[in-house]
C-alpha cells in the first residue's frame, strides 16, 4: 500500500480513539466448496427442558452442543479456499429501533451467521450501577450507560435466538472508556482480567439484578461460550491480548490489518478488521460504519441528509469492492464490523445489510462468526495456511490454486478440528 493510503488510515483509526462519541450506545427507550455459505438454518428453537442445567442463578444453562455449527474441514491438496466474510456488532443490545432482531433475520435470509459484541453493562440495570466497579473508575460509572428491565428482557430474547441460530456471543466488555483519564488503553493485564470478569458476570447475573426469577435462561454457559472481543475504540489491545490469552480467549478483533491471511499473535488468532478502497479517495478505509461516518460527516452522527444515500452507497461499494479484491485473489476473509446506530438516517445500516445480500449468497462463499472462521484456521494444515499468507493484498496464485496449494499437507492431529474420525 502506497504510504499516503496508510498515513490517511491512521488518521481514520486516530479518529476514532480521539472521538468521545461512544459509538455503541443503546437506545434509551428501552459446506461443502462451491456452496453458498452454511446450510440454511432451521428456525431457532429452544432445547427440551429435560436437557436444561441451569447455572448459578438461572440466568444462563448449559444446553448442549450450540445448534447450526458445520463441523469445520481441512482443506484437500489443491483446493481453492473458501471466502470467509464475517459480519460483527459492537455493543449488541436490544433497543426502540430493534436493529439487533432485525439483521438477525437478515442473517437467516442470506445463510449466515454473524458475532454479536455484548456489552455487559447492556444487561444491568440502572438502579444496580453500582455493581459495576470499573477499572481507573469511580463505582457505577460508565461511558455507555446503563439499561432497564425493558431493554435487558429483549436484549436476553434476542441474544437466546441469535444463539440458538448459530452465531456467536462475544464481548465488547463493559463501559467503553476511550482516549486518556483512565481510558482502556492505559489499562494493565490485571485491569482487563477485572474488566472481563464483571462482564461475564452482569451476563451470569441478569436474573437476580433484574427480578425476572421467571424468565427463560440463557441457553449457554458464557464462561465457555466467549472467546473473543473488539476493545471499545480499538485501544488497549496489546495488554488485553495477554490477559484473554490468559484466559483461553481464541480470538481479537482490536487492530486494523489489510486483506492478507490470519495469522496467530499472543497465541490467539489476529482477526482484526481490514482496509478496503474508499471510493472516491486515494486512501483506504477500515471496514467499520463508524469509520465511514467520521470520513463523511465528522463525529456529527445526523449529518447533511442531502448525503445519506450517498454516504451508504460509499460505505457499501468500498466493502464491496474490498469482498470482490479477496474473493477473485488472494481469498483472504474479510472482516468487517458495526454497531446497532442509525447514524445519518440509518444509511450505514442499509450499506451492511445490501452487502450482506450481495457476497453471502454467492458460490464459495461463507458468511460466519469469528468463532466458526477460527474453527476452520485450526483445522487448517499450518504449513498450508502460511503459504496462503504470502500472496499479496488481492493477489491469487500466478499458476491457479490447484498447483499453488497441490503439496499434500500433514494430517492433523487427533482431536483438532478437522481430523478423521477414529476407525477411518
Amino acid at each position: 500500500m502506497a504510504a499516503t493510503q496508510r498515513i490517511a488510515a491512521g488518521a481514520v483509526v486516530a479518529a476514532v480513539c480521539a472521538a468521545s462519541l461512544a459509538g455503541c450506545a443503546i437506545g434509551t427507550d428501552g459446506s461443502k466448496e462451491g456452496a453458498a455459505g452454511p446450510q440454511k438454518a432451521k428456525p431457532a428453537q429452544a432445547p427440551p427442558k429435560s436437557a436444561v442445567r441451569l447455572i448459578g442463578d438461572g440466568s444462563t444453562a448449559y444446553t448442549g452442543a450450540q445448534p447450526h455449527l458445520p463441523r469445520p474441514e481441512r482443506m484437500k491438496p489443491g483446493q481453492k479456499p473458501p471466502q470467509f466474510v464475517v459480519f460483527s456488532w459492537d455493543g449488541a443490545g436490544e433497543d426502540g429501533q430493534k436493529l439487533f432482531s432485525h439483521f438477525r433475520k437478515v442473517a437467516k435470509a442470506n445463510n449466515a451467521t454473524m458475532t454479536y459484541f455484548l456489552s455487559g453493562v447492556y444487561m444491568l440495570p440502572e438502579e444496580k450501577r453500582d455493581l459495576y466497579r470499573p477499572p481507573q473508575h469511580s463505582p457505577g460509572r460508565s461511558d455507555i450507560g446503563f439499561n432497564d428491565e425493558e431493554g435487558i428482557a429483549a436484549t436476553v430474547k434476542q441474544l437466546r435466538g441469535a444463539w440458538l441460530e448459530g452465531n456467536e456471543i462475544g464481548t465488547h466488555f463493559n463501559g467503553h472508556f476511550c482516549g486518556s483519564g483512565g481510558g482502556v488503553g492505559q489499562w494493565s493485564v490485571a485491569d482487563w482480567k477485572d474488566e472481563i470478569a464483571q462482564a461475564k458476570q452482569f451476563v451470569k447475573s441478569w436474573k437476580t439484578n433484574t427480578g425476572m426469577k421467571k424468565a427463560a435462561p440463557l441457553p449457554f454457559d458464557y464462561d465457555k461460550e466467549l472467546v473473543g472481543a473488539r476493545t471499545p475504540c480499538l485501544e488497549g489491545q496489546k495488554n488485553f491480548m495477554k490477559a484473554a490469552r490468559e484466559l483461553g480467549f481464541r480470538y481479537d478483533t482490536s487492530g486494523v490489518n489489510d486483506q492478507l491471511w490470519p495469522r496467530k499473535k499472543e497465541g490467539l488468532w489476529d482477526l482484526s478488521m481490514q482496509l478496503v478502497p474508499f471510493p472516491g479517495h486515494s486512501y483506504e478505509q477500515l471496514t467499520m460504519d463508524y469509520n465511514f461516518m467520521v470520513n463523511q460527516s465528522g463525529t456529527n452522527t445526523q449529518g447533511d441528509p442531502n448525503k445519506y444515500e450517498f454516504w451508504g452507497d460509499q460505505m457499501r461499494d468500498g466493502l464491496l469492492k474490498g469482498f470482490h479484491r479477496a474473493y477473485d485473489g488472494n481469498r483472504a476473509p474479510l472482516i468487517i464490523g458495526n454497531h446497532f446506530e442509525s447514524w445519518n438516517g440509518g444509511t450505514y445500516m442499509r450499506a451492511v445489510e445490501e452487502t450482506v445480500e450481495q457476497v453471502c449468497n454467492k458460490p464459495d462463499v461463507r458468511c460466519v462468526s469469528f468463532r466458526q472462521l477460527a474453527d476452520w484456521l485450526d483445522a487448517q494444515d499450518p504449513e498450508t495456511l502460511a503459504k496462503m499468507r504470502t500472496l499479496g493484498v488481492g493477489e491469487a496464485p500466478k499458476q491457479g490454486w490447484a498447483s499453488f496449494l497441490s503439496s499434500r499437507p500433514a494430517p492433523a492431529p487427533k482431536g483438532v478440528p478437522g481430523a478423521p474420525a477414529a476407525g477411518r
